[in-house]
């Protein structure tokens, strides 16, 4: 991998990592489009620059890590995804994390599942309009929504948004809650995959995981913008599709 591959792969998962399409999934794609071999070190790579698009919603909510409540509300939340992600870490990354056809497939459904979700459903009237007012049981639960996404493809942000507006969330609060839920998600995804590999990471390697780390965070934060000035006016049918078209696109003329 060369820094420019950094480069677009860190650009690429700042403007999909908050939107309902598979951050995750599109850099297992383009490192396909990319030719980078499927190593170790590029498996590391695509879960570690996911922590640096997270970091965006750390400079844009640092306020909310101050409130105690909101803290509490998070912590729930990351409990069933942190037991799930502990136990199969092994399998997802070894099985999973640059497997194209899991991603093809993920994209695919997903894209069907949300195109029918939003056809059907309609925002209560009293719905909750504050992170505050979000209940354990019903952070724990947007937790296990967000759990499914261990498969790539499936999208952390869709998944988790889908499961708050199954509970009758008003869909600005459980957009800014996926936010705020994604950072400790990906810190202790990161984390953990720092401590199993950096003592294997060249000199050159570092600076290659810098380069997509700090373009990812710089480009998510313009990408958080884009999602909650869209979510005010729009739907996730376009995303549907779109995730539809990727993966016949690349089903039939990437792949074939």
């Amino acid at each position: 991998m060369t820094f420019f591959d950094a480069l677009i792969l860190g650009i690429v998962e700042g403007i999909t990592e908050f939107l309902p399409i598979s951050s995750t999934g599109h850099l297992i794609l383009l490192s396909k489009f990319l030719e980078l071999s499927n190593t170790s070190f590029l498996k590391s790579f695509e879960i570690i620059i996911q922590f640096g698009a997270i970091m965006s919603v750390i400079v844009l909510y640092w306020k909310s890590f101050l409130n105690t409540k909101i803290l509490k509300k998070l912590a729930v939340g990351f409990i069933p995804t942190g037991l799930i992600g502990l136990t199969f870490y092994t399998i997802v990354k070894t099985y999973f994390i640059g497997n194209e056809s899991v991603v093809l497939w993920s994209l695919f459904l997903g894209g069907i599942l949300l195109i029918i979700f939003e056809f059907f459903y309609k925002e209560p009237e009293n719905v909750s309009n504050s992170i505050e007012t979000i209940s354990y049981k019903h952070s724990f639960i947007i937790g296990l929504f967000q759990s499914v996404a261990i498969v790539p493809g499936i999208s952390r942000s869709g998944a988790t948004i889908i499961g708050g507006l199954l509970l009758g969330l008003k869909r600005k609060t459980i957009v800014e809650f996926s936010f705020l839920l994604a950072v400790p998600t990906m810190l202790a995804a990161s984390g953990l995959d720092l401590v199993k590999n950096v003592g294997s990471f060249s000199t050159d390697q570092i600076g290659i995981l810098s380069v997509g780390f700090f373009s990812a965070f710089l480009v998510a934060l313009v990408s958080i913008k884009f999602l909650l000035s869209f979510i005010q006016k729009s739907n996730f049918i376009p995303f549907g599709v779109y995730r539809i078209i990727l993966a016949l696109i690349f089903w039939f003329v990437i792949f074939s």
